[in-house]
């Protein structure tokens, strides 16, 4: 079994917030987690400000994106049709995990996604032996899982690090764990970067 994310940012657009909210939960997301291989699916909010305002992710093995009953999953049906038509934005990404640190019983309050290309085996070495340490010292700093982009678009690599509260970004360990010299060098190579927060809305259920 391969441990995957299918991580998918939307922007309602056109699409009131009642008829986004009512499609996610009762036809969209229900259909994916239903999938054998689906263990999960969960929906999040923007907290940063920053567009797309919605996140929703989901925990599977990566053979379950292949299956006959994702094909199923994926059949829009005519109201499906509409709403994606009408969307600002629907950006799907699937990762493959590379590593996992810590521990969370999901969903957590606040996830933090940080995605990077650039020197990916020096950014590799940083996480395991630095900033993951580090950051997993912090009280309330759950877990970090580390992907790679296997599908979709954005940068190469994926850091999804799951939270109490977006207070911690405010302590000096936090600083410490981010504005360390090997942190500035590697940085240094970074050519993408995307880091975005979001707060928990819902857990998506099997129709």
């Amino acid at each position: 079994m391969t441990e995957g994310l299918l991580y998918v940012l939307s922007e309602p657009g056109e699409v009131a917030e009642a008829e986004f909210h009512d499609w996610y939960d009762n036809e969209h997301a229900p259909a994916r987690v239903g999938v054998p291989g689906i263990r999960s699916g969960y929906r999040y909010r923007a907290l940063d400000g920053a567009r797309p305002s919605w996140l929703a992710w989901y925990e599977l093995d990566l053979a379950a994106l292949a299956s006959p009953g994702y094909e199923v999953a994926r059949r829009r049906s005519p109201r499906e049709q509409s709403v994606v038509s009408r969307l600002a934005t629907l950006d799907r990404r699937v990762y493959e995990l590379t590593g996992a640190w810590g521990d969370c019983e999901t969903p957590a309050p606040v996830v933090v996604s940080v995605a990077l290309s650039g020197d990916a085996a020096e950014l590799e070495r940083w996480y395991r032996e630095e900033h993951v340490p580090l950051l997993l010292e912090l009280p309330g700093w759950h877990r970090i899982r580390r992907y790679r982009r296997v599908e979709g678009a954005g940068p190469d690599l994926l850091a999804f690090h799951e939270i109490a509260d977006v207070s911690l970004f405010e302590s000096p360990a936090y600083r410490h764990a981010t504005s360390t010299p090997w942190r500035d060098r590697v940085m240094s190579t970074v050519t993408a970067r995307e880091r975005r927060v979001f707060g928990y809305h819902n857990t998506a259920a099997a129709r």
